[in-house]
C-alpha cells in the first residue's frame, strides 16, 4: 500500500515537473510558445519572425525587438516558465539566477 502511495506521489512529482518545463524563446516551435500563458498565435508568430533575424540576446532584447512584449508581460511569461537563452526575466517572481562560467567571471573583472 505504502510503495503505491509513493509511486502515484512521484508520477505525479514528475507530471507537475514536466508541466513547469522551462520553454527558451531562442529553441521554442510555435506550439512550445503558445503553451505559455499569456502567448498566443499572433504573439507566437511575431517572436518567430523577429527571431529569423537573429537569436534574441537577453529579455530586453526581446522586449524591444518583439511588438506587444513589454515589462509587465515579459514578467508574466517569464513566472510562465519562458526563458531566454535559459535565463528567467530578472525582476521575475520565479526569476533563477543565471549561471556565469569562472572564465566569464574573470573576463569580466579584467575589465
Amino acid at each position: 500500500m505504502l510503495k503505491k502511495l509513493l509511486l502515484t506521489l512521484a508520477g505525479m512529482l514528475v507530471a507537475m515537473n514536466m508541466a513547469f518545463a522551462a520553454v527558451d524563446v531562442n529553441k521554442a516551435d510555435q506550439a512550445a510558445l503558445d503553451s505559455i500563458k499569456g502567448i498566443g498565435p499572433a504573439l507566437s508568430s511575431a517572436i518567430l519572425e523577429e527571431r529569423k533575424k537573429g537569436n534574441f540576446k537577453d529579455w530586453n532584447d526581446l522586449q524591444t525587438r518583439v511588438k506587444g512584449i513589454g515589462d509587465k508581460s515579459s514578467e508574466k511569461f517569464s513566472d510562465a516558465g519562458l526563458t531566454v537563452n535559459g535565463a528567467s526575466k530578472p525582476g521575475a517572481k520565479g526569476a533563477k539566477k543565471e549561471v556565469v562560467a569562472p572564465q566569464a567571471k574573470k573576463d569580466e573583472a579584467k575589465k
